[in-house]
């Protein structure tokens, strides 16, 4: 089993939240503990975003706790009907994830019988110790880099094969290929779009992010090869057209990589288009399917190589 690492900085965060504010010698010492538990997140943005919340939301709480208690007694309807008020100010201030951490604050209000400065002061640092401990945790963030290139390595690998497989279906016909490659390289992209995602929320002061954008731009990439197979299935493996396409894609299978060459192969396929133009007309319907599928392949390749031509590469 894995340990993840919002899981350690939980098991320390927690006693240490706690040890302080017992140092504090504040009432209600253990609370500390709950909210560091609440706060912390798995990206630098989320836990800032939750700390806010959840501040936002206590003070509130306080604020209708000191007004409800104190105008309808300390019983249990006043909490009931202080709900009713105080969720839908939540929602309206856009701080519901704050909601569970402030029934905490609002509990230890209600227990105390007299809401009082001292009351409020011991609340306020029990809120400070707690998320702050949480904020402090999550200021450290594992590096994603590593594992983001495994990705990158992958779906380049699995599109390299793709690649090779249209070749070799134009060249020789149907071959015994599984297609597995479509399937996992689905899964590697899903997963690599998540994990960027992640990447972006731990870089606050960022403003591009080169994985992000990568998996992006090969995300759309895949979605015109599996665009393309019907097509190269509609292309008699005689064709003389077709074997260039062959050649044109093991080029473009060799070529699978960070860097951006796609201006090379789009001026290649520019000439393959005038070549295609300037030879004879199809004379049977047959032909003229076969030429109209290639044509419309070429169309589909040079969308593939334009979407990389676009992409800017950066530094991580």
């Amino acid at each position: 089993m894995k340990i993840g690492y919002r899981t350690i900085k939980t098991a320390l965060g927690t006693p240490f939240a706690i040890w302080i504010a017992q140092m504090l010698q504040l009432e209600n010492f253990a609370s500390a503990g709950i909210l560091t538990i609440l706060c912390i997140q798995i990206t630098r943005k989320r836990s800032f975003l939750s700390a806010w919340h959840r501040f936002s939301a206590c003070l509130l709480a306080m604020g209708f706790s000191f007004a409800f208690f104190e105008l309808l007694g300390y019983n249990p309807i006043s909490i009931g009907l202080m709900l009713f008020a105080f969720i839908p100010a939540t929602v309206w201030f856009k701080i519901t994830p704050g909601i569970v951490t402030s029934s905490v604050i609002i509990l230890h209000l209600y227990g105390s019988g007299d809401i009082g400065w001292s009351i409020i002061w011991n609340e306020v640092l029990l809120i400070i110790v707690g998320i702050g401990t949480a904020l402090l945790l999550n200021l450290y963030m594992p590096s994603l880099e590593k594992k983001l290139n495994q990705y990158r390595k992958q779906v380049e690998s699995n599109f390299s094969v793709i690649l090779r497989e249209i070749a070799q279906f134009l060249r020789n016909g149907d071959n015994d290929w599984t297609g597995k490659e479509l399937t996992e390289t689905a899964n590697l992209l899903e997963k690599a779009k998540s994990l960027s995602y992640r990447d972006v929320e731990n870089h606050l002061l960022r403003a591009h992010n080169h994985f992000y954008h990568y998996f992006h731009m090969r995300t759309k990439q895949f979605e015109l090869l599996e665009r393309m197979l019907p097509l190269v299935s509609r292309i008699s493996s005689s064709d003389i057209h077709g074997i260039r396409m062959a050649e044109f894609f093991d080029d473009l299978a060799d070529a699978v990589h960070p860097g951006n060459t796609a201006v090379i192969y789009l001026r290649m396929l520019k000439e393959m288009k005038e070549e295609f133009r300037e030879d004879r007309l199809p004379e049977t319907r047959e032909e003229f399917e076969v030429r109209a599928s290639l044509f419309h392949l070429l169309n589909e390749i040079e969308d593939y190589l334009i979407i990389k031509r676009s992409f800017k590469k950066s530094d991580v």
